[in-house]
């Protein structure tokens, strides 16, 4: 192990490879909800989250689950449409708070052009949320849609929309 008077040990959610501390602070001056995405491999979920110094506080918080239980969803909760609406429904949950503007989080992800992180921030601002982007990086209509899937999700992908838009 090393030893010596400059060695310095990296914090420890760093040393496990969870945070960057730099790009976090970086989020954190902006003073602005961060909008968190988060994949995993069978689901995908968004937050709205304020930091606070006795710890960061969740507002709003969408899965892909819900899809399933409350909208009936018969696909997969890990595809691209599937962050598309789950983005919409944060982003609608959001807008019924009062949030109108945020910055997008999606942590040690990197930022592949056309990836579900990036779908997900296409839902959240169809929902009406201000939040500076490239537009490069959005996945096409026809990735969000499911047209690279099968033809059957692609009218399901509007029939859910327009659910979370409408509220239903």
């Amino acid at each position: 192990m090393k030893q010596g008077p400059r060695y310095h040990v990296k914090l420890r959610r760093r040393r496990e490879g969870k945070t960057d501390h730099r790009k976090r602070l970086r989020l954190l001056r902006s003073r602005k909800t961060r909008i968190v995405v988060r994949n995993s491999l069978k689901n995908v979920r968004v937050q709205f989250v304020e930091y606070n110094e006795d710890g960061d506080k969740i507002i709003v918080s969408a899965t892909s689950n819900e899809l399933i239980s409350k909208y009936q969803w018969k696909y997969s909760t890990s595809t691209t449409p599937a962050a598309y609406l789950t983005g919409l429904l944060a982003g609608k949950r959001a807008m019924d708070k009062g949030i109108s503007e945020g910055v997008l989080d999606i942590g040690r992800q990197r930022p592949v052009k056309g990836s579900k992180n990036f779908a997900a921030l296409k839902g959240v601002l169809d929902a009406g949320i201000k939040c500076p982007h490239s537009n490069e990086k959005i996945p096409s209509e026809d990735r969000i849609s499911g047209k690279h899937l099968n033809k059957e999700i692609m009218a399901s992908v509007n029939n859910f929309k327009s659910k979370i838009i409408g509220g239903k």
